[in-house]
């Protein structure tokens, strides 16, 4: 880093001495000066991929989808046609409330997309059928990516969500329990695998799993209000 430093005061118009900083800052998950360092890049080199992709993903994450999709048409403009760029700018329309340039986005994103991309596009094309409370194309959508990549933990959730809704609970609980193996680092299947055991009674495994889902999720206020609720249960019983 001091090197870095070192030879960016010495070769001021050098943006990729700049770059290597705002990559350390990243790493160090320290988000403004990245930025500030990314910026700084773009006044030396406006066509570097790199800080352009990444000003898009701070963005994003910052919940201003409306800034991070000028970032990823610059991509565009560049050259860069490929199933992430196409992936974000949907992402950026969705969130936007622009649901019908997000799935032509999509579609152009699944058009490029290998094996390995396309299960994630299929994902977020099942978000967008839930907001428009279109539920059978979010179920169609989410059991594309999960017949894609079958290890894929938060479609198998969002099908075991679904699947609750129709009552059709034991497929629920697989589905939850295969979301819960594939992707161990995530709350929602275990959340949910909590909500469900309440509805029917299981007051015991319910806590068990949202205690684990706070594990996962200290903050998570759903969880906490359901350990609240079986507790008093318990009490009272």
């Amino acid at each position: 880093f001091v090197l870095f430093c070192f030879g960016s005061e010495k070769f001021t118009m050098e943006p990729r001495l700049l770059l290597g900083i705002a990559r350390i800052y990243d790493l160090l998950n320290d988000a403004e000066n990245a930025i500030t360092f990314y910026k700084r890049v773009l006044v030396l080199d406006a066509t570097n991929i790199e800080a352009i992709a990444c000003l898009g993903a701070h963005y994003f994450y910052s919940d201003q989808p409306e800034m991070s999709i000028r970032y990823y048409r610059r991509l565009l403009q560049m050259g860069v046609n490929n199933t992430e760029v196409w992936n974000n700018i949907g992402l950026c329309c969705f969130y936007s409330s622009q649901y019908d340039m997000a799935l032509g986005c999509f579609d152009r994103a699944l058009s490029l997309a290998s094996d390995e991309d396309m299960a994630d596009v299929w994902y977020n094309i099942g978000h967008i059928g839930i907001s428009l409370g279109d539920l059978g194309l979010a179920y169609q959508a989410f059991k594309v990516a999960v017949s894609i990549d079958p290890s894929h933990g938060e479609a198998l959730n969002n099908i075991a969500v679904l699947e609750m809704r129709r009552q059709k609970f034991d497929v629920a609980r697989t589905c939850l329990s295969n979301s819960c193996e594939a992707s161990p680092h995530i709350f929602e299947p275990l959340y949910n695998s909590a909500l469900m055991c309440y509805r029917m009674g299981d007051f015991q495994e319910a806590h068990n799993y949202a205690s684990k889902s706070l594990k996962l999720y200290p903050n998570h206020l759903d969880s906490k209000e359901l350990i609240n609720m079986l507790q008093k249960t318990f009490l009272n019983n």
